[in-house]
């Protein structure tokens, strides 16, 4: 509690900026703090902190792992997403040059000796070793076995997809020769098999004998949130074993759609207090309901996630994009306790693909004149970019447009990131919980899957059209390959899946914004050589590397 209490005060320190405060009220509840209040606002702790989702078991310490790098900068989230044609970190003058790493992974010039590659091989290894050691503990029960072997094969799946050729350690403490991106996708699909109880899967499959539940907990694996990742490794078999796989990624999906509990996120059946809202901007409202709702600070509990990563900002540290993506004088909006680090853009192209009814587009990003928690307009007071008649960039007014990636990416250029939306006197962590598996992914594998494996993309179109209902934009009368990554693109935004989509779909060696074409091999990622040398010779490096 004195922590909690010391931490608050500093934030509010904060808040006197903004708007004056004089008085401080606390309750206390079994000396935990449940909400605080103060003059317009309320910090409700108890909103966030999942203990809905919380379920008491053996298995707590390897699903925490998750926390590490997926929403967070410098490892899993950041190399899947600027690597993509989704955002930058541009060089802006003397800040985030950072010897040049990001500017490398937004133009495919990344090299084994990259830090964030680095981090996140080691980050999905630390998991495995601590789901291994799990494993060897005595008296788990059959469904806690289940889990922690999809759970172990999530991280597999990981490396698989961004290494390629990367060892299979399935004892704590040990080690194993390299196999190949085949053995480990063959590797995966069992794990995730043997926990359902079957062998394949098919559209008459009986999982009555699978260890795992059909709880609808989201802070672990069920049955559908393991045909939901069977899903996903079968819609990219093509690319990972030279084999498709596609009816079965339609037939994996279909049956979560057509048996699990779950329902795409509407107006009708998700509604959450905004904890954003600012009692001076007239347009914040008073509750987020629809598609916003899913990705918001209190979306614990929203009907269409299946497996999400708890992230809560005093217990559950590891999500960072409010500190990632804004400027500064942001902190004034919010709260927050510290100054933001203003980092990534989204890239223009990117922005602009959303029509402009799509609430999608309206929800993912903040763009345009910023204002203070009193409805007051924010200045850029550190502004060192100027207008083309000497003028600074004085107002904080985030443009969609950016001017280049490097040496000196305007401060306020780029829509920057609001889909996992933030909270009034946030700290450096959010308690957005991150979506791994929800059920639009479903539809949209469907649809892809049946389409690829019948050569036919008119297939995808009733599944697609569910999920553009929900967008509130209109039905298409037709769909192509291109289109349809497009649409992936709009629907997934920010949720690490770009890279992996763009691979299968043959456009991630393209041309974007301040990148050339890049090599074929750069669809692997190169193993660090950290890890090479660490080896002693038992790992060889990815060709081109």
């Amino acid at each position: 509690m004195k922590n909690y209490k010391k931490s608050f005060l500093g934030i509010l320190s904060v808040f006197t900026f903004v708007i004056a405060c004089t008085d401080l009220e606390e309750e206390l509840v079994n000396d935990f703090t449940e909400s605080i209040t103060v003059p317009g606002v309320t910090v409700d702790v108890a909103a966030v902190d999942g203990s809905s989702q919380a379920v008491q078991d053996q298995i707590g310490a390897a699903y925490e792992k998750l926390r590490n790098g997926t929403a967070g900068h410098n490892d899993y989230w950041s190399v899947q997403t600027v690597s993509s044609d989704e955002m930058q970190v541009g060089q802006k003058g003397g800040d985030w040059y950072d010897g040049g790493i990001w500017l490398d992974m937004h133009m495919h010039v990344y090299t084994a000796a990259s830090g964030p590659l680095t981090n996140t091989y080691n980050t999905q290894y630390n998991a495995i070793s601590e789901i291994n050691l799990s494993l060897a503990k005595s008296g788990l029960t059959a469904n806690e076995t289940a889990q922690l072997r999809v759970l172990r094969a999530f991280f597999y799946w990981r490396l698989m997809d961004l290494f390629g050729n990367v060892k299979i350690v399935k004892t704590a403490g040990s080690d194993a020769p390299q196999s190949t991106r085949a053995e480990v996708f063959a590797f995966v699909e069992s794990e995730i098999l043997a926990a359902l109880g079957i062998t394949s899967v098919s559209g008459s499959m009986d999982l009555t004998n699978s260890d795992l539940s059909t709880s609808p907990k989201k802070y672990r694996i069920n049955q559908y949130a393991a045909l939901g990742l069977l899903s996903r490794i079968y819609l990219n078999a093509e690319v990972y074993t030279g084999t498709a796989r596609y009816a079965e990624a339609a037939t994996a999906a279909g049956w979560v759609i057509d048996n699990g509990p779950y329902q795409l996120t509407t107006e009708a059946n998700s509604s959450v207090k905004n904890l954003a809202k600012r009692p001076g901007v007239a347009t914040d409202p008073d509750n987020i309901v629809g598609y916003p709702a899913m990705f918001a600070p209190n979306n614990q509990d929203n009907v269409e996630t299946i497996w999400t990563v708890a992230f809560d900002g005093f217990k559950g540290g590891g999500m960072n994009f409010h500190m990632m993506g804004l400027h500064q004088p942001s902190q004034f909006a919010y709260n927050f306790d510290s100054q933001p680090w203003n980092g990534y853009q989204t890239l223009e192209a990117m922005y602009r693909s959303y029509e402009s009814n799509d609430v999608r587009g309206q929800n993912n990003f903040l763009v345009g004149q910023q204002y203070s928690y009193s409805g007051l307009p924010l200045s850029d007071w550190a502004a060192d970019d100027f207008n083309a008649d000497g003028t600074k960039h004085l107002p904080l007014n985030y443009t969609p447009e950016i001017n280049e990636l490097y040496p000196n990416s305007i401060r306020q250029s780029g829509a920057r990131m609001y889909k996992f939306s933030h909270e009034q006197f946030e700290r450096n962590e959010k308690s957005n919980d991150f979506p791994i598996i929800r059920l639009s992914e479903m539809y949209m594998n469907r649809a892809e899957g049946l389409a690829r494996a019948a050569g036919d993309w008119s297939l995808a179109l009733p599944d697609v059209n569910i999920i553009r209902e929900r967008a509130k934009v209109s039905a298409y009368s037709s769909i192509d390959a291109t289109e349809f990554l497009a649409e992936r693109g709009r629907e997934f935004i920010f949720e690490s899946h770009r890279r992996t989509d763009l691979i299968r779909f043959g456009k991630y060696t393209d041309a974007w914004f301040e990148k050339s074409a890049s090599e074929d091999y750069k669809t692997l990622m190169p193993i660090p050589t950290d890890a090479i040398t660490a080896s002693g010779g038992t790992l060889t490096q990815n060709p081109g590397y």
